[in-house]
């Protein structure tokens, strides 16, 4: 429990935003859930449950709800950002006139800025300030099983300590263990990278290619997110811990991953526009992709699984062909 109640504005009310702002609320924070849509926003708060994106869960008493965002962001010591990527710059550019002096902003949004590939730091950097202390939090986790309180492990990452200490502090509980970092370019990339190497194990998984083929694609996968870690300056120890390793293999193993079950329904032989409509929800990698590539292409790397998953994505192949691909490459050296 944190030692006094700090004002925390978490804004975003899906499932991510609305777990997080569950398990700060439940750590002492006095916490405010912001999000746009005031009806839904008036249902919690008579219900004390997100019945669209976290049902059946319930909610903390003490757990406040908005759909003002001046009032939400003004009164609010410390916000956390919890919007799909290609919300963030707007909202960013929003708040940061809105914010009270000194006010530091971390966000658990995974992805690059839609468009130009900057990563999410990069742009809140742009937005706050260089005095703004700044933070991401990610790593390996389920918003549904965190709402249920079951045991996690996250890492929040900044270029000032003691802010992501106090993010980390916020969070910390008796089921959610949060570490830290100063490696926020490494953090970024591995949340986001992750979620289009889980379309390419979920595409094995959907055309029952075994355990096997699902095991080479998460290794080789991981070395494809070094690769470019390594090419864009991030700390290695990064892609290997949480925010790399941790979240690839949850989010490529568990059928709670919005990317895995894309990928799925890709190798059972739908679309991807049926398939998106199914899961109901944003789908991260379908834009990530093509960030994750033009990097790639930037720093002149190939990387074979994420361009055969951004062909099959764009509807240039199918998945059995991208496979025929992969499988048809030269023999070479695993390092």
């Amino acid at each position: 429990m944190i030692d006094s109640p700090l004002r925390l504005a978490v804004l975003g009310a899906g499932s991510w935003g609305t777990a997080l702002a569950a398990q700060a609320a439940r750590n002492g924070a006095a916490t405010v859930l912001w999000g746009r849509d005031a009806d839904a926003i008036a249902a919690m708060q008579a219900t004390r449950c997100n019945a669209r994106y976290l049902p059946g869960i319930p909610l903390p008493e003490s757990l406040q709800y908005t759909a003002d965002l001046a009032h939400a962001v003004g009164e609010a010591e410390l916000l956390l950002i919890v919007t799909p990527s290609h919300a963030f710059t707007d909202l960013a550019r929003t708040i940061a006139p809105m914010r009270r002096p000194g006010v530091g902003v971390s966000w658990a949004t995974k992805g690059f800025e839609h468009g130009s590939g900057r990563f999410l730091h990069e742009v809140a950097r742009e937005a706050f300030g260089d005095d703004t202390p700044l933070a991401v939090a990610t790593g390996p986790s389920f918003a549904r099983e965190v709402a249920e309180g079951l045991p996690t492990a996250l890492t929040v990452h900044s270029d000032d300590a003691e802010f992501a200490r106090v993010v980390a502090h916020v969070l910390h509980g008796p089921t959610f263990r949060v570490y830290t970092g100063n490696d926020m370019l490494g953090a970024e990339l591995g949340g986001a990278m992750k979620n289009v190497l889980a379309v390419a194990t979920g595409v094995a998984d959907g055309m029952q290619l075994g355990l096997n083929a699902r095991a080479g694609l998460i290794t080789r996968g991981l070395n494809e997110m070094r690769r470019l870690n390594t090419a864009l300056g991030g700390q290695p120890e990064t892609i290997m811990g949480l925010a790399g390793l941790g979240d690839l293999v949850l989010t490529c193993t568990g059928d709670l991953s919005r990317n895995r079950r894309l990928g799925l329904a890709l190798g059972q032989g739908k679309t991807v526009a049926d398939a998106v409509r199914e899961i109901g929800q944003v789908v991260e990698s379908v834009q990530t992709v093509d960030e994750v590539m033009r990097l790639a292409n930037r720093h002149h790397l190939d990387l074979p699984i994420s361009a055969q998953v951004q062909r099959v994505l764009h509807g240039d192949i199918t998945p059995e062909e991208g496979l025929r691909w992969l499988m048809a490459r030269e023999q070479k050296p695993e390092f």
